[in-house]
């Protein structure tokens, strides 16, 4: 739920009544009853997140950073991308080991789109494609609104840290 939050925003006067920050902090809860090697890697990196989204959150923040250049903003929504990144990964990794294999090639395809939507941006702005700037926008949220839809599809699976009650064992 926490990157339902990240993904919408309701502002007001600049500033967003869903705070990323707030997103984040949700999102840290889940990721605490992720099971396995790479939650203490997923977890410092949300924490990241975390802090940079509180920056962020006020809105002369990123003013500022597309005023001087506007892949600051992308550079500063990297640990943002990163954290999602590894997070679709960790999960896909969860599923080969449970043999669903076909969460797992989703959760890949989700990894993999939202890798080419954290270059991109480079490729835009390196390469002066403004013109393709609010294209590169719409993917990144396409591509976390797929990983926001994978995550609540397998949010029941135990690989994915869901609790199995001891009734239904």
């Amino acid at each position: 739920m926490g990157l339902v939050i990240v993904l919408l925003t309701a502002p007001v006067h600049g500033y967003d009544l869903l705070p990323d920050p707030l997103g984040w902090l949700l999102a840290l809860t889940g990721l605490r009853a992720l099971p396995g090697l790479h939650r203490s890697t997923l977890l410092g990196l949300a924490w990241l997140a975390f802090a940079v989204s509180c920056a962020l959150w006020v809105p002369s923040v990123p003013a500022h950073l597309d005023d001087v250049d506007p892949s600051l903003t992308w550079a500063a929504d990297l640990p943002q991308l990163v954290t999602t990144i590894v997070l679709a990964h960790a999960l896909a990794q969860h599923a080969l080991v449970a043999e669903d294999f076909a969460a797992r090639r989703w959760l890949l395809t989700a990894r993999t789109l939202l890798v080419v939507v954290t270059v991109l941006p480079a490729i835009v702005f390196g390469g002066g494609l403004d013109n393709l700037v609010g294209a590169t926008y719409v993917a990144a949220s396409l591509a976390l609104l797929l990983l926001v839809w994978l995550l609540f599809a397998y949010a029941s699976r135990p690989w994915a840290g869901a609790q199995v009650s001891p009734v239904h064992r």
